[in-house]
């Protein structure tokens, strides 16, 4: 089927106590298994990337990927601008055909992501295309994000006043997750998330998942979550299957072989955290 955006896939997973996993992609094969594992699980999924891998590559490359992969589909694709770090760039993703936009203005003042995040919602909903912008700093480092100093967590009151300034669509907060690999277990502020859902009734998002507990994510979907992203471990996932392939067959040459079994560890792997998120059988 056709792209869709996520304006419905979060509302529906809101109304029905589950979640849509957010899964970033790299590659080609990458794409392939997202699509493969919702499409088993009969899921809605959502396909993302972020400005550095839009920079490997660029954003009509994976937008074309995605959008040949979501139309032999039989389940929902949608195909989210993760982070995106600029008016400029959140343009560019609208223009190529993107069908979710993320600002990502939390680096700057309170008032200037605000700006930042209204300016983008102003253009994108006449489109019909949804924003997500993010408040607090999530933290780590993936990529070209890095996580800013001081509190990073989300106020639920500033959340309040930041959505009905910026109409924004879905909201990412921080509650003690980040970007990369977590060098011990996360300890998450599950009632701070509590308090945050009590005061805005728009589709809330968790950040740098890979690595988190599932049963801390479903704690969190219990809570509020909508849509849970997931990076750094299908980086790992795909790269353990290439590693695999060569270890064994070290001569190897043809890239379709060592890829093809990082595309089944990434397929194994999204297949798991559907289910986590509890979106199997929803499309």
């Amino acid at each position: 089927m056709p792209l869709v955006t996520t304006k419905q896939m979060l509302l529906d997973a809101q109304k029905g106590s589950y979640a849509i996993g957010a899964f970033n992609v790299e590659n080609m094969e990458m794409v392939q298994a997202v699509v493969a594992a919702a499409e088993e699980l009969k899921s809605p999924v959502i396909i993302q990337t972020t400005p550095s891998t839009i920079k490997y590559a660029s954003l009509a490359c994976f937008y074309a990927n995605v959008r040949t992969a979501a139309e032999n589909a039989s389940v929902p694709v949608a195909m989210h601008l993760d982070h995106g770090n600029s008016f400029e760039l959140a343009m560019q993703a609208l223009r190529t055909g993107y069908t979710s936009i993320m600002i990502d203005g939390s680096h700057g003042t309170y008032e200037e992501n605000i700006a930042v995040s209204k300016a983008v919602v102003d253009a994108c909903h006449p489109s019909g295309v949804p924003v997500e912008a993010e408040l607090g700093k999530v933290g780590g480092k993936e990529d070209d994000l890095e996580g800013g100093e001081g509190n990073p967590y989300t106020d639920p009151q500033e959340a309040k006043v930041f959505v009905e300034k910026t109409g924004v669509d879905s909201l990412a907060v921080a509650i003690g997750t980040a970007h990369g690999v977590y060098k011990g277990t996360p300890k998450l502020d599950v009632d701070r998330l509590s308090k945050i859902r009590e005061v805005v009734s728009i589709p809330l998002v968790l950040h740098g998942t890979s690595g988190v507990p599932d049963e801390a994510v479903k704690e969190c979907i219990r809570r509020g979550i909508c849509k849970v992203n997931y990076a750094t471990d299908l980086r790992i996932a795909f790269s353990k299957g290439v590693c695999l392939v060569l270890h064994d067959n070290p001569d190897t040459i043809d890239p379709k072989k060592y890829n093809a079994q990082g595309r089944e560890e990434v397929k194994q792997y999204v297949m798991s955290k559907i289910k986590v998120c509890g979106s199997a059988g929803q499309a």
